[in-house]
C-alpha cells in the first residue's frame, strides 16, 4: 500500500473542517508526499446534494486529504491540477475504492478544477472527461431531481417550523436552520 501511514487521525475543528493530528505520507511513483500535522481539510468535497451517493468520508478519506493538499499546491502554481486529480484516482484504486465510485469522484474533481484546469491534460483528455461526465449526469439525473426536491422541501419545512418556534419561545434558544449547504 503506497500510503506509508495507517489510518488517518483527525480532529473536527468546525462543521466542515478537520485537522490532521498526525502526518499522512504517500509514496507516489516518483515523489513522496507528506500532508503535515495541523493541515486542514474538508475531507471529500462533496456538495450536500450528492452525499447520499458519496459521503464526505469513507475508504477514500486518505486520498481526499492528499488531494486537498495537492490542489492547494496547484492553486499556488507548485503542482498541476490535472496531476493532482490523476493521483487522487490512482490512490483511490490503491485503497480499494470501487471502479464506478472512483471514476465518478474523479470526474467530479475534474469538473471542479474549473474551465482552464479541465483542459490541462489536453483536448482529448478534456473531451473524454466531458463525455464521461455527461454519461454520469444522464445516469443520476432522476435520483438527483428526487433528492434535490426532498432537500428543498425539508429545508422549507425547517424554516416554516423555525419561525413560530422563534416567536413562541422567549426563554429557550431555537437553532436557526442551516440551509441547503449545511453551513
Amino acid at each position: 500500500m503506497p500510503f506509508l501511514t495507517g489510518e488517518v487521525a483527525l480532529r473536527q475543528v468546525s462543521d466542515e473542517q478537520w485537522e490532521l493530528l498526525e502526518p499522512l505520507v504517500y509514496k507516489g511513483r516518483e515523489e513522496t508526499f507528506t500532508v503535515a500535522t495541523g493541515f486542514r481539510t474538508d475531507l471529500a468535497s462533496v456538495p450536500h446534494l450528492f452525499t447520499w451517493l458519496v459521503p464526505r468520508y469513507g475508504r477514500y478519506t486518505r486520498a481526499a486529504v492528499l488531494h486537498d493538499l495537492l490542489c492547494r499546491e496547484a492553486h499556488a502554481g507548485l503542482f498541476s491540477r490535472h496531476d493532482a486529480d490523476g493521483i487522487f484516482r490512482r490512490t483511490m484504486r490503491e485503497l480499494g475504492v470501487g471502479f464506478l465510485r472512483r471514476w465518478l469522484m474523479w470526474v467530479a474533481v475534474r469538473f471542479g478544477s474549473g474551465w482552464r484546469g479541465f483542459w490541462e491534460g489536453g483536448t482529448l483528455s478534456g473531451l473524454g472527461t466531458l463525455l464521461l461526465g455527461l454519461a454520469c449526469l444522464a445516469f443520476f439525473a432522476v435520483p438527483l431531481a428526487v433528492v434535490g426536491a426532498w432537500l428543498l422541501l425539508f429545508w422549507g419545512l425547517e424554516w416554516v417550523t423555525f419561525i413560530p418556534l422563534k416567536v413562541a419561545s422567549r426563554r429557550k434558544r431555537v437553532n436557526k436552520p442551516l440551509g441547503l449547504t449545511g453551513t
